[in-house]
Parts: C-alpha cells; structure tokens; sequence
C-alpha cells in the first residue's frame, strides 16, 4: 500500500491482539486511527503513546465520522452495529489480514486454514522451511497478528494461519499456496450454519490465479479461484512418519507436505521437519507422568471433532469434557468415546448438562465435575498406571477462562501440583 493509498482515518474495532497490532501498524505509517473496545479494564498506554484515540464503548455512531476505513477484529461479529453502520455508509470494513496483505511487500503468503489443525499445521510449515534454511515469517491466528510482520527478509515466504473470522472481511487477499485442512460445524453461533462457515473458509482461495495452489482433502468439493488444486489425505505416501501421533497428524503433515512442495521445498527438509517436530502447546501436549499415569493438555480442542481426533490418539482414556456452549451437537463424540472405551468423562463448564445427556445415551461413564479443579482432583483419584488423563474439552473456555491457553496453562499448574 502506497502512501497515497492509505486511509487518512481509521477505525480499528475491537482490541484485542490483532486490533492492537491493526491500530499500531496504521499509526506508524501516518493515519489518524480512532480504536474502540468494549473493556473497561483495557491497558490502553501503548496505544495512545502512539497517537491512538482510544474509546471504551463500541455502538456510538460518532465513531465512524469522518473514517474512511474500518478495520474489524475478528471477535467482532458482522451484525455488530458500527459495522452495519459502517457497511450502509459505504465505509470499507476489512479484517487484520486484509490490512497486514496491504503492506507486505510481495512476500508470498501460505495461508492455512480449517476447523482442526491449523496451529499444528502452521507450525509444522514454519519448521520445515527453517530446516530447509528458507527464510519464513510464521504469524496470523496461531498467536502473532500477521500485522506485526513488518520488512521481511526479501523472498520469504509468510506462513499464516487464518480462522473464519479472519476471512470474512478480506477483499484483496491473496493466498500463493492456500491450505484447507477440512471443515466440521463449528462457529455456527456466529456463521449461523455450516454453509455460512464453509463459505467464510473457502473465501482464502478465492483471489487465487493460474500460478497459486490450492491444497485441500481428498474429495472436497470444488473451490473458488483459479488456484492448481491438490488433494491430500490420511494415507499418503509422506516423505517420512510423523513424529506427532494420532491419524489427524498424520492428514496434518500430509497436507504440510503438499503445501511445501508446491512453496518449493524439498523433500529432505520435510522429512527433516516431520520426524523433529514436536508438536503445539495446548495440543496434545504431554504434561507430566503421575505414578504410571499419564496426563495429556489438548485445551485447544475446542470443538467436538477435535476432541474426536484425540481420542485416536491414546487408550485406556479418562476424559476431562466441557466448557462454554458453541452450538455443536456432542452426540458423535459420545458414540467416539464409548468406541474408544473411555474409561470415565470428568464434566466442566457450562455444557456439562448437555454432554452428561449425550454420554448417558451411549452408556459411558461419567461425573458432573463442575470446574477443572474438581475434575483433575476427581481423575487423579480414579486414575490407575497405564491410563491416560486427558483435557479435550470439545467446547470453548469462556464461561470458566479468558482463552483455550488459559485453560490449558490452569490445567498444567494442576497437574504439576499432584
């Protein structure tokens, strides 16, 4: 984005870390921003040391006086009301990703997206470009706003992870090689329903040309764009195993595979990187061994299908379930769980009733444990050598926590405290 081409004032809309990152990317190139926020405990002093307007309060229509662009944080939804107001203004509304797009200097972007895997996948592509000694900025939802890469090496390549609330404002985004790793309901309290989310997901290949990839799972449907398409499944032939367990990695690395090949990687450094990497905190992650008991932190599952995918992972599994309510039906993970033979579901959160429900219809056992303290405690107790104690909540985490790393974090302190 050229100088002229940069809005003289913007509205970022929520602060959280992209708006953060949306509003000091912007006031470091000379645009007015106003940004606005809900919380009322917000630490607004790096802000407005940049020059930013910070406002507590996010319906006031006087906001968008004189902006000329709107940058949405991907919490926000597109009902909210000054983005409806901004929309029938004709105001430009774009997310982080589309602004961070405008000022990247033709660096070619790996965009990965999909209900499951995204952070494992993305990491997995940012080690083997390392270990291919290829210059990579890995960024996006997996944790750092894609609007914090600023001058990356020239030719690098930026591997982004996007989630759906992400891509719904892009508008110039353009993925060179773009990734779907599969799509299961989820979000539906806020796309409204699956179509709604598959359409959000689908839009990263949609700005695709001749030259681009789109890597997707074997048998998907046809997708936007004009983006050479590649299938990827379960079974490929890889250029070495996984060291990540579970049938899902091994469709993550797959998928990684195809991606890195068509970014120009060869197969040496993939295989380098599969056999290496050890995974995402949150995610399957072994926290400690209790007296032959092992106890297994996969917080970021955060709906029923990853939660499904961990329990191929392991055996003899006792179950720690539950958290803020997202709209997904719990029944196929409840038939998952009595397949697997979960030896007993430890119940949290807000969804505990409706996950008692379901598992009482396909006979597991279970306890309504209330909070995480209570289901460690409870586990701990019930736990004998060679089981596994494992956190797949299948739910988000806001009823009982700030995030899914939150609850995770809490749930390793309690483990480290048997």
């Amino acid at each position: 984005m050229t100088p002229s081409d940069l809005p003289r004032r913007a509205l970022v809309l929520g602060l959280a870390r992209s708006g953060r990152a949306a509003a000091l990317a912007l006031a470091a190139r000379g645009v007015e921003v106003v940004a606005a926020d809900r919380d009322e405990e917000l630490d607004a002093g790096r802000l407005r040391a940049a020059g930013v307007e910070v406002r507590l309060g996010a319906d006031d229509p006087a906001l968008l006086d004189g902006v000329d662009l709107l940058v949405k944080s991907p919490g926000v939804p597109a009902e909210a009301p000054l983005v409806a107001a901004a929309r029938r203004r004709a105001v430009p509304v774009w997310s982080e990703v589309e602004l961070a797009y405008r000022f990247l200097p033709g660096n070619p972007i790996l965009g990965v997206t999909g209900t499951n895997g995204k952070t494992t996948t993305t990491e997995l592509l940012g080690a083997i470009f390392r270990a291919a000694d290829r210059p990579v900025e890995v960024a996006g939802n997996v944790g750092r706003p894609l609007a914090t890469v600023v001058e990356p090496d020239p030719g690098a390549w930026v591997v982004a992870e996007l989630s759906s609330f992400q891509l719904e404002d892009i508008h110039e985004f353009r993925a060179h090689v773009g990734v779907l790793l599969n799509v299961t309901p989820d979000h539906l309290d806020r796309h409204g329903s699956l179509e709604g989310y598959t359409a959000a997901k689908l839009r990263l290949f949609e700005n695709q040309t001749e030259d681009d990839t789109a890597v997707v799972p074997q048998g998907f449907a046809a997708v936007p764009g004009r983006g050479g398409r590649v299938e990827f499944g379960a079974g490929d032939e890889l250029p070495a195993e996984p060291r990540l367990p579970g049938l899902h990695n091994r469709e993550n690395a797959a998928a990684a595979t195809l991606a890195a090949r068509a970014a120009g990687i060869p197969d040496a450094a993939i295989a380098e990187a599969l056999t290496t990497f050890a995974g995402v905190p949150h995610r399957l992650e072994p926290v400690r061994e209790v007296e032959g008991v092992r106890w297994v932190n996969d917080s970021k599952a955060t709906n029923p299908e990853a939660a499904e995918r961990a329990l191929t992972a392991y055996d003899r599994i006792r179950l720690i379930l539950g958290g803020s309510r997202k709209g997904a039906s719990f029944d196929r993970l409840a038939r998952t769980a009595r397949e697997r033979g979960v030896r007993r579901a430890y119940l949290i959160g807000e969804s505990a009733p409706e996950l008692a429900t379901a598992l009482e219809r396909e006979g597991v056992p279970h306890v309504v444990a209330g909070d995480l303290e209570t289901a460690v405690e409870a586990a701990a107790d019930d736990a004998e050598p060679g089981d596994v104690v494992l956190l797949s909540p299948a739910c988000a985490s806001f009823d009982q926590f700030r995030d899914y790393e939150d609850r995770g974090d809490r749930f390793r302190s309690l483990v480290e405290a048997l």
